[in-house]
């Protein structure tokens, strides 16, 4: 089995207690940690990459976001998803290649730019473009991007991952759905639905899981507490 197929297998057949946690590497060192941890899988989050390299969310080169996540692959031997924003402006065949040149097994993509959501019937035309070039080697993760954009009506989530599931993608992502909110999304979403976690005090897996998600992702949420840890140790260290 290839580690696509078994990152595909690790979305299947999960109960409510038990959804897939995916913690979110910024570099080849949280990975291993991750990986000796006892996870099975890794999904990297672009803005706590972005901080490792020196650079704000978003504001990433292509090339070296490629180059982290091939690091990160490298170090680890789980399989490794890595989010790569809105594709760099990559026609769907070349963001394809060079996922596939890291090493990554599966890709997040994002469904809005600048803060506005993109039109969801191109988009979708663009993500059945990526999945056609992608074949089964990539798990596409489709993120859903109303709620982080002020569009609190979950129809409009449902419709938007309607048209990507249709175009191909593997998983949606309703980022920042409000728990309250995620039974309905999972009534209403066809396959997989990842939920996040972004700060110490957010929901648990475990509650996630019972609303609905079949996965679980931190965003840049475990990198900023690795670096607020990391701050309090060196303000110690000059007392």
């Amino acid at each position: 089995m290839s580690k696509a197929d078994a990152f595909r297998a690790l979305h299947r057949h999960r109960t409510p207690d038990d959804p897939l946690v995916l913690p979110g590497p910024w570099d080849a060192a949280s990975a291993r940690v991750f990986v000796e941890a006892g996870f099975p899988a890794l999904a990297t989050p672009s803005a706590g990459v972005a901080a490792s390299l020196g650079y704000e969310d978003g504001q990433v080169p292509a090339d070296e976001m490629f180059a982290a996540v091939a690091r990160i692959v490298r170090a680890v031997d789980v399989p490794v998803s890595a989010d790569v924003e809105g594709g760099y402006g990559l026609a769907p065949a070349e963001l394809v290649e060079r996922l596939l040149e890291t090493g990554a097994v599966g890709c997040n993509l994002e469904d809005s730019e600048k803060g506005a959501l993109k039109d969801p019937h191109r988009h979708a035309e663009w993500l059945a473009e990526v999945r056609a070039a992608a074949g089964d080697r990539l798990f596409v993760n489709a993120r859903v991007d109303t709620f982080a954009c002020g569009v609190t009506d979950p129809a409009r989530a449902i419709e938007r991952a309607a048209l990507y599931v249709a175009a191909g993608a593997d998983c949606v992502y309703p980022i920042k759905a409000p728990l309250e909110v995620l039974p309905l999304l999972r009534a209403g979403i066809q396959g997989p639905v990842n939920a996040g976690v972004f700060t110490e005090d957010g929901p648990s897996p475990a509650e996630l899981g019972a609303r609905g998600a079949t996965r679980v992702t931190f965003g840049p949420g475990l990198q900023r507490r690795a670096a607020h840890a990391l701050r309090e140790i060196a303000g110690r260290l000059l007392r």
